[in-house]
C-alpha cells in the first residue's frame, strides 16, 4: 500500500498542527487539510501568520515552510477525498446535550458524516484513520458505513475498498509541536497488518520504531480515553491535597516534591492549580463514565465521575476563598484577572477554569478586568456569555450590586489600575515577572494577590505591602 496523497478532514487543534508536522517530515508526500468552515481555512491560508486560527509555539514557522509546497488548506472536501490514499478523520466529538447519554456520551455526528463522505467520494483502496478521540468500537460503525457504499450496483462500488485504523493523538496544548516532533509513543490500532504498516512507514521517517506501538483497534480507542482520564485524575488528586495543605499548614509544593521523588509516582502532573481544562479531559472522562454505565460497571463510573466533580468543587473553592478574603462582598470592587486560556502557550479556552471562576465572581457583583496575551475579547465574551462593558474607564467599578461586569485590558498595568485584587489563572511567563513594588501603587488598599498557579515569589508580593494567597500554601 503506497501512500502518496493524504487528506485530513478537520482543520482544528489536532488536524492542523498534526498535518503540518507530517508535511514537514515527509516532503515527498502531499497533505491536504480540509474543513467546511471557510473562515477557519481562510485563516490557515493567511499571509499574516499571526492570524492562524491556532497558536502553538513553532507552528507558524512550519506553516511558512510547507504551505503551498506539500501542505494545503481548502474547503474542497469531496475533491480532496477523491485523490487521497489515506484519510484522517480529525473532527470535533462534543459531548451530547440531549438524548441517550446526554452530558456524558460523545456526539459522533461529525465522525459519521465524515465516514459517509469518504464512502461517497473515495476511489480505489483508502485507509481511513481515526484521529479524533472516540469511544470504544467507533471503528466498527465507521467500517459499516464505508462497506455499505460497496453494495450499490455501479462500477465504482467494485473498485473501492477500505481499511480503518485508530491513531489517537496525545498532544499537550502549548507543547503540541514538540509532542509531534518527539512523541512519547505513536499508537496505531488496526486489524490489517498491511494498512498498519503503511501508516507506520510514514511515522518511521522521524519516530524511532520502538516508540511505535501496535495494538488491536479497540485497545487503541480505549487507550486514548484512559490516558486523559489518568492525567486528569492526578490533577484532581493533587488539588484535593492542596486544600488539605491550606487547612493544616503544609505546603503543596513540598508535598508534591516529596511524593514525586518516588519513581513509582513520578513528578509530572503534580502541580496544584485552578483545575484541569482544555477540550479533552472532562469530555473524555465523562465518556468513560458513560461507557462504564453502559456496560454495567456502576462502581467504575462512580470512581471516574468523582474526578470531574472534585475539579468543579476546586474551582468553586477558589472563588469562595476570594470572596471571603475580600470581606464577603465583591460589589463595587475591581478584580484584575490575569490569564483566561486554560494553560499557557495556547489561545484555547475550552473548559478553562477561568470561565467558571470568573462566572462565580461576576455572580457576586465583581467588576473584572481580564488580560490574556493570546485570548481575544470576543472569545471571552462567548465563554462568559456576557457582553463586555462599554465603559472604557480603566477605573471601572460596578455600580449595580446584583450584577457583575467585565472589560478587556491589553496591558497588565491597565488591568491592575484601581484593582482591589489580582487573580492569576494562567501560568503565562510575563505574570511571574511582575514588579509588585511598582504595581502595588496602582491598586486600591488593602490589596490582594491570589496566585492559583504558584508562579509568584511570595516575599516580593508581601514586601510591596499587598496580601498574598497561593494555592495549597498553609504557611503564609
Amino acid at each position: 500500500m503506497e501512500i502518496k496523497n493524504i487528506c485530513c478532514i478537520g482543520a482544528g487543534y489536532v488536524g492542523g498542527p498534526t498535518m503540518a508536522v507530517m508535511a514537514n517530515k515527509c516532503p515527498d508526500l502531499n497533505f491536504e487539510v480540509v474543513d467546511f468552515n471557510e473562515e477557519r481555512i481562510k485563516k490557515w491560508n493567511s499571509k499574516d501568520l499571526s492570524e492562524l486560527p491556532i497558536y502553538e509555539p513553532g507552528l507558524a514557522e512550519i506553516i511558512k515552510d510547507c504551505r503551498g509546497k506539500n501542505l494545503y488548506f481548502s474547503s474542497l472536501v469531496d475533491e480532496k477525498i477523491k485523490n487521497a490514499d489515506m484519510v484522517f478523520i480529525s473532527v470535533n466529538t462534543p459531548t451530547k446535550t440531549s438524548g441517550i447519554g446526554a452530558g456524558k456520551a460523545s456526539n459522533l455526528k461529525w465522525v459519521e458524516a465524515c465516514a459517509r463522505q469518504v464512502a461517497e467520494n473515495s476511489k480505489g483502496h483508502t485507509i481511513v484513520v481515526e484521529k479524533s478521540t472516540l469511544p470504544v468500537r467507533t471503528a466498527e460503525a465507521i467500517m459499516t458505513i464505508l462497506e455499505s457504499s460497496k453494495n450499490s450496483n455501479n462500477s465504482r462500488s467494485k473498485q473501492i475498498s477500505f481499511d480503518v485504523l485508530s491513531n489517537p493523538e496525545f498532544l499537550s496544548e502549548g507543547n503540541a509541536i514538540n509532542d509531534l516532533n518527539k512523541p512519547d509513543r505513536v499508537l496505531i490500532g488496526g486489524e490489517n497488518d498491511q494498512a498498519v504498516e503503511a501508516l507506520c512507514k510514514i511515522y518511521k521517517r522521524w519516530v524511532p520504531e520502538k516508540k511505535i506501538l501496535k495494538t488491536n483497534i479497540w485497545s487503541s480507542e480505549l487507550a486514548k480515553l484512559t490516558a486523559n482520564a489518568f492525567l486528569a485524575q492526578r490533577i484532581s488528586s493533587i488539588n484535593s491535597i492542596s486544600a488539605l495543605c491550606e487547612a493544616t499548614g503544609a505546603d503543596i509544593r513540598e508535598v508534591s516534591r516529596a511524593i514525586g521523588s518516588d519513581s513509582r509516582i513520578g513528578a509530572k502532573f503534580l502541580d496544584s492549580g485552578p483545575g484541569f481544562g482544555g477540550s479533552c479531559f472532562k469530555k473524555d472522562i465523562l465518556n468513560l463514565v458513560y461507557l462504564a454505565e453502559y456496560f454495567g460497571l456502576p462502581e467504575v463510573a462512580t470512581f471516574w465521575n468523582a474526578v470531574v466533580k472534585l475539579n468543579t468543587w476546586h474551582q468553586h473553592r477558589i472563588s469562595k476563598l476570594i470572596i471571603k478574603k475580600l470581606f464577603g462582598n465583591l460589589s463595587s470592587k475591581k478584580i484584575a484577572v490575569l490569564g483566561f486560556a486554560f494553560k499557557s502557550n495556547t489561545n484555547d479556552t475550552r473548559e478553562s477554569a477561568s470561565i467558571q471562576i470568573c462566572k462565580d465572581l461576576l455572580d457576586e457583583g465583581a467588576s473584572l478586568s481580564i488580560q490574556d496575551p493570546k485570548v481575544s475579547p470576543e472569545q471571552i465574551e462567548i465563554d462568559l456569555n456576557l457582553a463586555m462593558s462599554s465603559n472604557q474607564n480603566k477605573n471601572l467599578v460596578n455600580k449595580n450590586n446584583s450584577e457583575g461586569c467585565w472589560e478587556y485590558s491589553s496591558k497588565i498595568e491597565d488591568a491592575l489600575l484601581g484593582a482591589d485584587a489580582v487573580l492569576i489563572l494562567t501560568e503565562w511567563k510575563e505574570y511571574s515577572n511582575i514588579d509588585w513594588l511598582k504595581m502595588s501603587d496602582k491598586m486600591r488598599r488593602p490589596g490582594w494577590v491570589f496566585d492559583s498557579r504558584s508562579i509568584i515569589e511570595p516575599k516580593k508580593v508581601l514586601k510591596s505591602g499587598l496580601n498574598f494567597w497561593r494555592v495549597g500554601d498553609g504557611v503564609i
